[in-house]
């Protein structure tokens, strides 16, 4: 723990009551760090802190409704009066869909999901970003390979997460000269749930795609927080995940050279969904 990058590091970390953020709040409160855990699901932060401290960090629990500006301005004011400083970011909340847009009962279902996913993002890190320059920070954003790919049935989600890395592939340069790191995420198939909690035409959790996720190669939740922290400590400006066995660096290469092939394997995994 004496040489972890994150030792008595102040690190928030959103989207943290499962999934990959819980995961990560694990990894990093094993290597000593100071961790504000923001969620809705308050019963769920609270048991996840309380287990943080025991693994050797600090925390607590805030309750946050990414989409709401006020109250991402509140978890960080929150995380800097705990720990007097933010050292780290990380914009990890995240919901997704698994239905056609034309199938939509309300296509204000992809409003909530740009919300959740793209701006709770945006309102988090011009929160963040006065405490984060006073550390010389680092940002760190769960993106997707499917945004680096062609994924219908997914249209809300793979917009947000293209929006998300157009905005803070653009915020980079700004804040460069202030010693702040921007660590951008392309995660493949990691074994959550998530893929299980798919919101359907109706806006409600479905199974999705999990039961296809049989035949699919996953990257267990440890691994994935063990890959999030090392990247961000190491400032690396992008990272791909491997998608099935693929290299993910390779795959925006072959959109540009065969769209076409890539919008075949999409359709074809969407309706052998039933979709």
């Amino acid at each position: 723990m004496t040489n972890s990058p994150y030792l008595n590091q102040s690190v928030v970390i959103t989207g943290a009551s499962s999934g990959i953020g819980e995961a990560l709040a694990y990894e990093l409160a094993g290597q000593g760090a100071w961790l504000t855990l923001g969620a809705r699901r308050l019963d769920n932060l609270t048991t996840i802190a309380e287990k943080c401290r025991v693994l050797g960090g600090k925390a607590i629990a805030v309750q946050c409704d990414i989409a709401d500006q006020m109250q991402c301005a509140s978890l960080i004011q929150q995380a800097a009066e705990a720990y007097g400083r933010i050292d780290t970011l990380v914009n990890n909340a995240g919901i997704t869909m698994w239905a056609r847009f034309s199938d939509l009962q309300d296509p204000v279902l992809i409003n909530q999901i740009m919300q959740v996913n793209f701006t709770g993002a945006v309102y988090c890190t011009y929160y963040a970003l006065p405490h984060l320059k006073q550390s010389r920070g680092r940002i760190a954003c769960i993106s997707s390979m499917g945004e680096k790919l062609v994924a219908p049935g997914n249209t809300g989600y793979v917009a947000s997460k293209r929006a998300l890395d157009a905005f803070f592939e653009s915020l980079r340069p700004e804040i460069s000269d202030d010693g702040i790191s921007v660590t951008m995420l392309y995660l493949g198939f990691i074994d959550t749930g998530f893929a299980g909690r798919m919101l359907d035409s109706a806006g409600q959790p479905s199974s999705g795609i999990q039961p296809m996720l049989k035949r699919v190669k996953q990257m267990s939740a440890e691994d994935g927080a063990r890959l999030i922290a090392r990247t961000t400590a190491d400032r690396k400006r992008q990272v791909f995940m491997p998608v099935n066995g693929l290299p993910g660096v390779l795959l925006p290469w072959l959109k540009l050279i065969m769209p076409g092939y890539l919008e075949r394997m999409g359709k074809q995994f969407m309706e052998r969904s039933g979709l």
